[in-house]
C-alpha cells in the first residue's frame, strides 16, 4: 500500500500590522512571545505555532482519541475534568493526578519561545519564590511541539487532548475519526452543569444514574473545584509563576462578563454572535436572530 502523503498546510501567515501590534502590547504588556495571524479569518496565534502548523494539520489520529476543544477561559478546565471522569468510569481516586498530566496540551508549546528564555524570567510575578529546577522542567515541557508530544504517547495508552485551535487548523478527518467535545457557548455566560453532564455522558454512550450525576455535580461545584489541587494550577504559585492574589480558576459566576463589558462592547459582542450564527442552527437562550 502506498504511504499517504502529508497534506500541504492550506493557510498563509502574516505579521501583525502596527495598529494590531500596538493593541496587543496594550493588553498583554511585555509578554515575550509574539503573535502572527493565520488564514483568511486572521486567527491570532503565537509565533512558535508556525513551526508545527503543518504537522498538527497532518496529525496521525487514533480512533479512541478524545479532544476537548475550546476558546480560552470558556470552561476548558471543568470540561476536561468532566470528560475525563465520564470516560474513566468516575474514578475520582485516579482524578487526583494533576489534570495537566491526564491531558496533553496540543498547542501549549506555542506560548513559549525558547529563543527568549531570559525574557520570561524577567516577567515572573514572584521571582523570589522561583523554584528554578521546576521552572526549567516546565519550560522544557512547553518547548516540546504538540505533534511530538502526542506521538510520544504509547499506542496502548488512550490520549486525552486539550486544544484551543480552531477546527480549520486541525486535521480535516478530525470529526470523522475522534471523539471531540467542542465548547460552543455564549462567549459571556453558561449555567447548566447538570444538562452538560447528561449531554456529554450521552455523547460517550455512558449511562449515569441520578446518584452518579449528583456526584459529578458535587465534584464540579465551583468552590470545591476551585480548591481542587489537581486542577487549580496552584503548583504554578509554588514555583513563582502564579502571582499572589491571582487564581487560575476564577469567579465562576453567571453574569461576570458585565464586570468587563461596557455598552459598546456588549453591542459588538451581540452583533458578532448574530453574524457568526446566522448560517447555523446553534442558538443561545437569550438571543433572537
Amino acid at each position: 500500500m502506498e504511504e499517504q502523503k502529508d497534506l500541504p498546510f492550506p493557510y498563509e501567515f502574516r505579521e501583525l500590522d502596527p495598529e494590531e501590534d500596538k493593541l496587543v502590547k496594550a493588553n498583554l504588556g511585555s509578554f515575550p512571545t509574539n503573535f502572527v495571524k493565520v488564514g483568511p479569518k486572521g486567527y491570532m496565534v503565537y509565533r512558535p505555532y508556525v513551526k508545527d502548523a503543518a504537522n498538527i494539520y497532518n496529525l496521525p489520529l487514533r480512533a479512541n482519541d478524545v479532544f476537548v476543544a475550546t476558546y480560552q477561559r470558556s470552561g476548558t478546565t471543568m470540561t476536561q475534568e468532566l470528560v475525563w471522569l465520564i470516560e474513566n468510569d468516575l474514578n475520582y481516586e485516579a482524578a487526583k493526578v494533576l489534570l495537566a498530566q491526564r491531558f496533553a496540551y496540543l498547542d501549549g508549546f506555542m506560548i513559549y519561545d525558547p529563543e527568549k528564555k531570559e525574557q520570561y524570567e524577567s516577567i515572573l510575578p514572584n521571582p523570589e519564590k522561583l523554584d528554578i529546577e521546576k521552572y526549567l522542567e516546565l519550560l522544557e515541557y512547553y518547548s516540546r511541539e504538540g505533534s511530538l508530544l502526542l506521538a510520544s504517547i504509547p499506542p496502548t495508552e488512550r490520549r486525552f487532548i486539550k486544544t484551543h485551535l480552531p477546527l480549520s487548523l486541525m486535521p480535516p478527518s478530525m470529526l470523522d475519526t475522534v471523539k471531540m467535545v467542542y465548547i460552543a457557548r455564549d462567549p459571556r455566560d453558561v449555567a447548566d452543569l447538570r444538562g452538560c453532564i447528561k449531554r456529554i455522558a450521552d455523547f460517550f454512550a455512558k449511562k449515569l444514574s441520578e446518584e452518579q450525576i449528583q456526584g459529578l455535580c458535587d465534584h464540579l461545584n465551583f468552590e470545591k473545584f476551585k480548591n481542587n489541587g489537581a486542577v487549580n494550577m496552584e503548583d504554578f504559585r509554588e514555583i513563582g509563576i502564579l502571582a499572589d492574589g491571582e487564581y487560575f480558576i476564577r469567579k465562576g459566576q453567571a453574569g461576570g462578563w458585565r464586570d468587563y463589558f461596557d455598552e459598546e462592547m456588549t453591542k459588538q459582542a451581540d452583533e458578532w454572535i448574530k453574524d457568526n450564527l446566522k448560517n447555523s442552527d446553534l442558538r443561545f437562550p437569550h438571543m433572537e436572530l
